[in-house]
């Protein structure tokens, strides 16, 4: 019998890939972390205490990972514990489809390396329809931290930094789930790319100021609270993935400012601290 555990974080937007298949994102301290233990007999156990989790993707995850001979002769009991909201644009499924993967890799494939193990989890994404791209912007970041602005079509990451640790994302998860169209994103495609050319150039804010107006728009946001957020003192803000939740990149000083701003609004808010911890996972 082996157990182990892996850590991963979550991320938010800075560029939209659903566009053009190029976007960038950021690391947030949220996190699931992913314990996962062998024993003798046949088949996979799921333990969550969130109902909406995709059993479908961490199959498909371990499945990428595990000889189909070694599952039916072994039991996997996996236990996933997360602080990551699901459905909100916060990237848990790249996040647990990493974990799964790297802790996969830890006890099956101790060899693989971080890519290989990030695009097992982007490919049991796209088997499983859970996500458009396969999301490997987000994965990038919920897997290695700071700032990533990647090529989701050829799967490589175009520019990788730190993100200076004074910095809070201040993220506001709507009562309201509905979404917009995403298909209508590529109406926009040329803003999307404009955005995706400025973070390449290091210029987070702009791109990701300039990705929030674009994506409320047609998301069913209101561009005017990514304005107000800006005015109130937020380095950048935007909707984080397909939506519908906002995040916004503060300052400490701007906390309580910007935080108003959401207050006026249906829905709650979470405070993390940004991330530059690449995951981890450990034998227990």
């Amino acid at each position: 019998m082996v157990k182990v555990k892996a850590t991963v974080h979550g991320a938010v937007s800075i560029v939209s890939a659903i566009a053009n298949k190029k976007g960038a994102t950021l690391g947030i301290e949220l996190k699931v972390e992913v314990t996962i233990e062998t024993s003798e007999g046949k088949g996979i156990e799921i333990q969550s205490e969130n109902r909406s989790l995709s059993s479908r993707l961490i199959n498909k995850t371990i499945e990428k990972i595990v000889s189909k001979k070694y599952l039916e002769k072994n039991k996997m009991l996996i236990t996933i514990d997360s602080e990551i909201p699901t459905g909100y644009g916060l990237k848990s499924s790249s996040a647990i489809s990493s974990a799964i993967a790297l802790a996969c890799a830890k006890i099956f494939k101790p060899k693989l390396t971080d890519k290989q193990i990030l695009v097992a989890g982007v490919d049991a994404s796209i088997e499983s329809k859970v996500s458009i791209t396969g999301a490997y912007d987000d994965a990038c970041s919920c897997y290695y931290g700071g700032f990533n602005v990647t090529d989701n079509g050829k799967r490589k990451r175009i520019q990788f930094e730190r993100i200076p640790s004074n910095l809070i994302a201040v993220i506001f998860i709507p009562k309201n789930r509905k979404r917009g169209n995403l298909k209508k994103l590529k109406i926009l495609s040329s803003v999307f790319n404009n955005a995706w050319e400025l973070a390449k150039e290091k210029k987070y804010w702009e791109s990701m100021t300039i990705n929030g107006l674009a994506t409320s728009a047609i998301l069913n946001s209101d561009p005017k609270i990514i304005i107000d957020l800006i005015e109130k003192g937020a380095l950048a803000a935007s909707v984080s993935g397909n939506g519908p939740s906002i995040a916004a990149i503060v300052k400490k000083d701007n906390l309580s400012n910007v935080k108003k701003v959401f207050d006026a609004l249906e829905g709650n808010i979470i405070v993390s601290k940004v991330n530059n911890k690449k995951a981890q996972v450990n034998g227990l």
